[in-house]
This record gives C-alpha cells, sequence and structure tokens, in this order.
C-alpha cells in the first residue's frame, strides 16, 4: 500500500495539466469500427513491434459538433488520406525507451509505457531508432538542451521533415484513425478499474487493428502542433504550422485516472495549455513509422496550407544582434499575397499572416513598431499604387488607406518636430528615363491617430529609397542608383541638385540607411564597377554594395554560396534581405551585419519576398554597465510551460506596482481566476497567482520581491487549499526557478536591497513573453469565461493523503513562514478557501485533487488555530451560493464567479481597516 501511495502522490503532484472534461458522449460508440477499408495487417516484420495500416483512399474525423466542446476540438472535420503507414502496437515502454538514449530515465517497470516525458525526449527517441535501423531522420535540429533530471527542454531549430522515412510520432489524424477501430473506454485502464497506477502495456484487450492501450492506461503525444479545425475535408493533415507562441501541443487518449465517460477520441489534451517542454506522469507516446504524402496544415486563421514558413532564429539570436527582444519582421508571402509577421518578444516566436484581398508590397515598420505601411504596386513596375496603414496584430486590424491619386514604397520618418510621417512616390517605375522619372515626385504625409494628415509634396523625382533626416540626402533605385544632394546649409526642398551615382550601372533595391549615417545600401547586376571595387567577378544580386552620403563604395558583402541577395533593406539596426537559389526562388529571409558581415538565416519558406525589421530604440546610457541583459529580467524562457508565461507576466506587473500595491493575492489559478483588480476599485490590487504555484511559489516571492520593495502592503490575501500541502518545493517553485535566469539573477544581486539598478525595468519590459494571446482560453485581465461545474472529476484517489504527515508538516510549514513574516510586517492575512464544484460533498475528496476530507478540516483547523490569519470560507464544504454560470470547470470560477468573489473579499477587506 505504501508504494501504491507514492505512485498516486507523484501523480497528483508532479502532473501539469489534467484531461479536459466535456459534459457529452463520444461521437463514436464504445464498439465503432470503420465500415470502408482494411486497415488490419499482421505485424510488419521489417518493422518490429509496428503494425501496417493501410489508410490510402480511407478517413476519418477529427473534433466534435456542438457549443459545449472546447474552441479548438469543434467543428467536426473531415480527414482523407492517401498514403498507408505503421504504427506502435504498444507505447514505447521503459525498457525500450531506455535502450534507445544516452539519458535513461527511471521507472518502476520495464514494461510499463515510459511516461513523465516531454515531447522533445520522444522526438529524440524516434530520431534515435531511425538511426538505428538505419534510416534517415525525421525531426532535424541544431542543440538539444536537458535538464538535471535528463529530460530535453528544447531541440534548437527543431523541424519536421514529413517527406522523410522514418520513425516519428503519429499525426493526430493518424491516432484518431486507428484509436477508432474497436475503441472501447470500458476495456481500458481508466480510474474506475486502474487504483489510479500505471499497467504494463497490452495488459488489456487490443482494439480491431491489433493496437494496444489508446484508450487509456498513458496519454500519448501526437506529432502535431495545436491549431484549428474547420468545417471541411483535408488530405493527409499534419496539424497547425507552429505552436501559435508557447508551442501547444496535441497529447491524445486517457489514461489511469480519467473516468471512462471523459475519454473521447476528440479531445485533444487540456484545461491548461500543453507544450513542448510540459511532462507528466501520466503521458507517454507511441511512434509512427512512414512519410506522410503531401501534407497539409491549418493555419489559426483556418486557411489551409500545403506549405508554410519556418523560422529559423529565436529570439535570442535576434537580441544579440539588435541587443532587444523588442523586435519584429513584416514581410510578404508572395504565395498568397499577404503580409506576415514574427514579433520576437516572444520566447517562442511564430509567423503570422494576415490574411486580406489586398495585395500587399514593400511593406515598412512604423518608428513605435505598431503599424505596418504598405502599397499595392512594385518597385520597377510603372501604374497607379495606393498606400494603406494597418496595426501589426493577427486580424491587421484599422486598416485605412491614403486618399490620393497614386502613392508607391512608403517609408516612415519621424521629423525634427516629433512627427511621425511617411514619404511615398507617385510612381515608382523604371527611372532610367529621366525625363520620365521627374514627372514623378516625392511626397510625404502625417499619421497620427490612426489617420492621415493632408500630403504635402517635397520634390519632383520619385526617390523611394528614403529621406535623409537632416533633409539633405534622398536616393532611388529602379534601373539607375539616383540621388539627390543639398549643401551643407540647404535642405532638399531648398536647392537639391540630382545626380546619378554608381557610374550609371544598373542598380535596385536601394534604401537610405536609419542611423543618421546617410549609408545607401543597394543591389548591382555584377558591374564593372562593383567588382572593381570587390576585387572578385560575381553575378547577378551575388553582392549588397554600400554607399557613403557621396556616393563612393565603402562595403561589398557576399551572399552565401549557392544564393544570391534580393529585396534588400535597410532595418533599425542591420540589414534585412531576402535569398534567391538557382532558380530564382525567394526561399529564405537574412538578417545581415553590415560591420561584421555576419549572416543570420531567420525564416524558410516558398516565396518569401519584402522582408523589413523594427528594433526598439533602447539608449545604452539608460541602462547600467553592470547589468547583464542576457539575464536580468528574463522570468520566462523559450518553451516555457504557460504557467511561466503566466508569471513573467506578473512579475512585469510587480515591478511597475510595486510602490502602489496595498493588496496582494497569491496561489494557484483558482486565485488567478478568482480575484478580479477591477472589482475592487478602493484598492490596489496585485493578483500574483498563477496555474500549479502553491505555498513555495508564494513563499519565495512574498519573502524576497514584496517584503522588499512593496512598502504599502495592507493585506495579503493568501489561497487556502488543502490539497497544496501535500506538495513539496520541487514539485513547482524549484523547476521554476532552474527554468527562468531571471530569478536566479535576483538572488545573485540579494534580489536588489540595496537598490534596482538603472535600465533594470526597462530590461524586464523588454524581456522575452507570449506575444500570441488570440489562443489563450482566457481574457487579457486572467480571466474565464463562462461555462460550468461541469462533472466533478476527481483526477487523484483521495486516500493518498492518509500517510503523508511528513509533507504536510513541511508544506505547513512553509505556509506559516508568509503568514508569519505577513504578520510581523503589519500585513493582516486572509486565508481564502476557493469553492470548488458543489458535488465534491458527494465524494470522500475535498476536490479534484483530493485530499480526503477528514483530512483537509484537519489541515483547515491548524492554519486558523495556530496561525494569525483571517479565514474566508467560500467553499462551505460544498454548500456555497456559487452557480454553474459562475464557473468555468470543476476547479476554477468564470469571470462572473470572479466578481462575486472579489465583491465579498472586498467587503471583508475594508471592515478589517
Amino acid at each position: 500500500m505504501g508504494r501504491a501511495l507514492v505512485k498516486i502522490l507523484a501523480f497528483a503532484l508532479l502532473a501539469t495539466f489534467t484531461l479536459a472534461y466535456l459534459g457529452c458522449s463520444d461521437f463514436f460508440s464504445d464498439d465503432w469500427e470503420e465500415s470502408e477499408g482494411h486497415y488490419i495487417e499482421s505485424e510488419n516484420d521489417s518493422l518490429k513491434g509496428m503494425v501496417k495500416i493501410h489508410a490510402k483512399g480511407t478517413r476519418t474525423y477529427l473534433g466534435i459538433d456542438g457549443e459545449m466542446a472546447k474552441t479548438n476540438e469543434r467543428p467536426m472535420m473531415t480527414v482523407d488520406f492517401t498514403y498507408d503507414f505503421s504504427i506502435g502496437r504498444t507505447e514505447v515502454t521503459c525498457s525500450e525507451y531506455n535502450s534507445l538514449t544516452k539519458h535513461p530515465l527511471k521507472c518502476e517497470n520495464s514494461q510499463y509505457p515510459m511516461t513523465n516525458v516531454t515531447f522533445f525526449d520522444a522526438v529524440l527517441i524516434a530520431n534515435s531508432r531511425s538511426k538505428k535501423e538505419k534510416f534517415d531522420t525525421v525531426y532535424t535540429y541544431d542543440k538539444a538542451t536537458f535538464n538535471v533530471a535528463g529530460h530535453c527542454t528544447n531541440l534548437e531549430n527543431y523541424a519536421f521533415h514529413p517527406e522523410v522515412n522514418g520513425f516519428r510520432l503519429p499525426t493526430e489524424a493518424e491516432w484518431v484513425l486507428v484509436a477508432n477501430q474497436g475503441w472501447s473506454t470500458k476495456k481500458a485502464w481508466n480510474s474506475t478499474n486502474s487504483g489510479h497506477v500505471l499497467h504494463e502495456v497490452c495488459s488489456l484487450p487490443v482494439n480491431g487493428v491489433a493496437v494496444c492501450d489508446m484508450a487509456g492506461n498513458a496519454m500519448e503525444w501526437v506529432n502535431d502542433w495545436l491549431g484549428i479545425f474547420q468545417d471541411t475535408v483535408l488530405t493527409n493533415f499534419a496539424g497547425a504550422p507552429d505552436g501559435g507562441g508557447i508551442g501547444e501541443r496535441v497529447v491524445k487518449g486517457g489514461y489511469y485516472g480519467t473516468s471512462p465517460d471523459a475519454m473521447t477520441t476528440y479531445s485533444r489534451g487540456d484545461v491548461y495549455m500543453v507544450s513542448s517542454a510540459t511532462k507528466a506522469e501520466y503521458v507517454g507516446f507511441r511512434l509512427a513509422f512512414g512519410a506522410i504524402e503531401n501534407p497539409s496544415w491549418m493555419d489559426r486563421s483556418g486557411a489551409a496550407k500545403t506549405s508554410f514558413t519556418t523560422l529559423l532564429a529565436k529570439s535570442a539570436d535576434i537580441r544579440s544582434r539588435t541587443g532587444t527582444y523588442k523586435t519584429k519582421l513584416v514581410f510578404r508571402n508572395d504565395v498568397t499575397g499577404n503580409l506576415a509577421y514574427v514579433d520576437y518578444v516572444s520566447a517562442s516566436p511564430t509567423v503570422t499572416e494576415i490574411s486580406d484581398t489586398l495585395d500587399s508590397y514593400h511593406p515598412d515598420i512604423s518608428p513605435d513598431g505598431r503599424h505596418v505601411a504598405f502599397c499595392t504596386g512594385l518597385e520597377g513596375i510603372e501604374g497607379k499604387s495606393s498606400v494603406y496603414v494597418r496595426d501589426i496584430n493577427s486580424k491587421g486590424t484599422n486598416l485605412v488607406k491614403l486618399d490620393v491619386k497614386s502613392a508607391a514604397i512608403p517609408r516612415w520618418r519621424v521629423l525634427e518636430n516629433g512627427d511621425t510621417v511617411i514619404v511615398y512616390v507617385t510612381d515608382a517605375g523604371n527611372n532610367s528615363e529621366e525625363s520620365s522619372f521627374k514627372k514623378q515626385s516625392t511626397w510625404q504625409v502625417s499619421f497620427m491617430g490612426g489617420k492621415f494628415g493632408t500630403p504635402e509634396k517635397l520634390f519632383d523625382g520619385a526617390y523611394h529609397g528614403g529621406v535623409s533626416a537632416d533633409n539633405r540626402l534622398a536616393v532611388t533605385g529602379a534601373r539607375l542608383l539616383r540621388a539627390k544632394i543639398a549643401g551643407s546649409k540647404e535642405t532638399l526642398m531648398e536647392s537639391g541638385r540630382d545626380t546619378v551615382w554608381y557610374d550609371g550601372e544598373q542598380a535596385c533595391n536601394a534604401s537610405l540607411s536609419k542611423d543618421g549615417r546617410k549609408q545607401t545600401l543597394f543591389l548591382d547586376f555584377g558591374g564593372k564597377t562593383g567588382q572593381k571595387f570587390d576585387g572578385s567577378q560575381y553575378d547577378v544580386h551575388e553582392r549588397l554594395l554600400i554607399a557613403d552620403s557621396s556616393g563612393k563604395l565603402i562595403k561589398s558583402i557576399a551572399a552565401p554560396s549557392g544564393f544570391a541577395f534580393d529585396h534588400s533593406e535597410w532595418a533599425t539596426k542591420g540589414i534585412v534581405a531576402t535569398l534567391t537559389n538557382i532558380d530564382g526562388a525567394h526561399k529564405k529571409i537574412v538578417y545581415i551585419d553590415p560591420e561584421s558581415e555576419d549572416i543570420l538565416e531567420l525564416a524558410n519558406g516558398d516565396e518569401l519576398w519584402h522582408p523589413a525589421m523594427w528594433s526598439k530604440n533602447i539608449s545604452e546610457s539608460e541602462i547600467d554597465v553592470l547589468l547583464d541583459l542576457d539575464s536580468a529580467g528574463i522570468y520566462y524562457t523559450q518553451n516555457g510551460e504557460d504557467y511561466m508565461f503566466v508569471l513573467r507576466e506578473k512579475m512585469e506587473d510587480f515591478w511597475h506596482q510595486k510602490d502602489s500595491v496595498n493588496v496582494v493575492a497569491m496561489g494557484s489559478s483558482r486565485t488567478m481566476y478568482g480575484i478580479y483588480y477591477k472589482e475592487m476599485p478602493d484598492w490596489n490590487v496585485l493578483n500574483m497567482a498563477y496555474p500549479g504555484a502553491d505555498m513555495y511559489d508564494a513563499r519565495y516571492l512574498f519573502l524576497n520581491y514584496f517584503l522588499e520593495h512593496a512598502p504599502n502592503i495592507e493585506f495579503l490575501v493568501l489561497e487556502l487549499a488543502p490539497d497544496m500541502f501535500f506538495r513539496t518545493s520541487a514539485e513547482h517553485w524549484i523547476p521554476t526557478y532552474m527554468a527562468n535566469v531571471g530569478f536566479q539573477y535576483d538572488a545573485h544581486h540579494g534580489f536588489w536591497r540595496d537598490g534596482v539598478p538603472e535600465g533594470f525595468i526597462e530590461a524586464v519590459e523588454d524581456s522575452p513573453t507570449y506575444a500570441n494571446r488570440d489562443a489563450l482560453p482566457y481574457d487579457e485581465d486572467f480571466m474565464f469565461p463562462s461555462k460550468s461545474w461541469g462533472p466533478a472529476e476527481l483526477a487523484v484517489d483521495s486516500v493518498y493523503s492518509i500517510q503523508m504527515d511528513s509533507i504536510v508538516e513541511i508544506s505547513f510549514k512553509a505556509y506559516s513562514e508568509i503568514v508569519n513574516a505577513a504578520n510581523d510586517a503589519g500585513i493582516k492575512v486572509v486565508a481564502l478557501i476557493y469553492p470548488r464544484h458543489p458535488g465534491y460533498k458527494k465524494t470522500g475528496s475535498f476536490g479534484a485533487y483530493g485530499p480526503m476530507r477528514s483530512v483537509a478540516k484537519k489541515i483547515i483547523d491548524r492554519v486558523t488555530t495556530e496561525l494569525d490569519v483571517i479565514l474566508m470560507d467560500e467553499n462551505k464544504w460544498g454548500d456555497h451560493d456559487y452557480t454553474d454560470e459562475m464557473a468555468y470547470d470543476y476547479d476554477h470560477l468564470s469571470v462572473l464567479g470572479a466578481r462575486q468573489l472579489s465583491h465579498r473579499v472586498d467587503s471583508l477587506l475594508k471592515t478589517l481597516e
């Protein structure tokens, strides 16, 4: 019994997410079988442990129709297959896993499914088996990062190659196709028969294609990024093209703690998000084998794709070049004609395309990084063009058009008086004919408050390469490299002189630097002048050329072997350009450091045009010279789990509000979604709670940050949750601390007790975060929408709590340290018990994660009798008045419930003043 209890406790403490439950039956019945096609074949002799699936010509269904389903699980989508594949008869076992890795992990039984592994762990095992059996590897990466326990937490520049015939994880569509052949939740290890522990693989009957344990025992990683579904038919569906900011992944099937009614083939994960670095005691994986023929993906706009853009550089690479994470890249996807952007403030940046009917060329990002200007005409092509401005977000909101006859090649600049304007030309066609060139003109128009001002003409000639900040130089290149130059005491508008640079040889893609040095970047056609300067022979666009303010060549940068440059542009810092291959396809976007000539690959795709890059200007004088910007304020890292993103946001809030906050709330996601600061307007409330947090997280943050830097706190609202008392600091806080160097950096500097250094808060603001909020299940204030309590889900067997006195004692000490420290500082502590599903009063458990109700009472009584707290019990052992619409799920309030709770907290605090 003791070992079983330890296993149950480990599950309860280490699981970072729980199975999302829907109160409706599975689309398929227990004994449903596909009526068409023949999928069954004996095990493939050449692939030990694999079952051949004859999927070609068949179809399956992902998701389910119905409003009660999660948004990423509806509507039902049809997937057709044009290829066959193989899949593992069992989940990868402990013995198999450890035989294929240099980082063996502990397991109690060699024939148990290997669980508590990350998605990256599974990927490495797939590659290892491919190598062992002389196949190409399906996954590529540059570097693997492992934690102290031997788990892979990141693969730098990770890429999936569906065309490769090797071992991999099954796609969600493949998994569902196989699972539906004899799907039976009653014949699976579940909460009614498992004893809440793992069992050996294939210890219950197999399904209709001789595959074991798809409905239970352990949940399973699949290959897909988590995306959306549409009511459509896709062929060879392979998921979303990316993970939407934090790398959200799909997990499938039930596990030993899931009730049979909650196991569905359409379920894709959890009430919380699942990232590539997530691991849980009940999540394992099985392998698949075989190339995917002509795969398709679906992006977050619902558009089906047969190709997509892959990012090749991470946020840290960008910061090392630009000096800031606050960098954005915008470019044209020439396959769709749409603009796409990347926000590198995200720790896991993704490509977001703005779906539109506008043909968008030559984008340029506004000085504040919020807007993008673009035109409908092309450099070198005569004819009418229109200029637009829109916000840089997934929907491209606030689209406005410049109401003039024709406008092309917009370029932002800030005037000496502080006005933001856009410079444009009336036509960007071929400029080799001087008379035609001078018939066109260069204009500028102010842009303020989302609106254009009145355009004003600057001068004759279409100088679309840019106008210098001092108004003494303008350049253009569309066949000839032309310049307009003014004297040292005059401006272009007063007496500019037109000239032709580069000996009159052909040039294009001219742009003027944005750093005040008035350097002109351009491409040539392998001309004599360029070859003489470079000292070598080269072909069209194989060199980036830079001229000084007088037109004299000062730099030549070679393109990588096998490529040429196109669409080169000065960025806020450095240069961006596309690389074309021998066939002229624009396959990559690169960043170039003009000083070192270092070239960083940013993105790879089919046709990537017209890149523009903006970076926030950070003055070196604003930053303390001793501040390490690779560590300061880095409270969230690439592939960090969703709760770490929330904590990062709340740490920024803390540093901004530390001097004014007088009420702080701390605890888990129950507190995060339960205390709504907008409903407590008479207080300066800072809700520092985040998913999974417990008293160890709260103790660290309260003692080291709030007591040191927040002098005006009057009240601490501290979650009192009996299930938290069965955890140790190793379950949540220590992994959080170790994964985020910002906390370690603060600790090494004494938490800045002697004063926060110059630029530190700016560094926190600039640090990586999760930029794509569109995919979050909650709003900007971290509030859940109204749903219902749903079923009273029991994630664990509550009997685990009867023999854990030593752990309870350690946890009680941690809780006591918070309370006592607050009391010593004159801060009153409200111990708040949050409402849970009222159905738990009919069980022996306090809540989804236990403990036994009798044990919970002892913990609550001890806190209230031994510690100086004000108890606020909003659960009342299930007899509370929080209605169905006030709940999001069995363990969390919706925004309506949070409003009621916050009003009551507000009233209590006012009586305690």
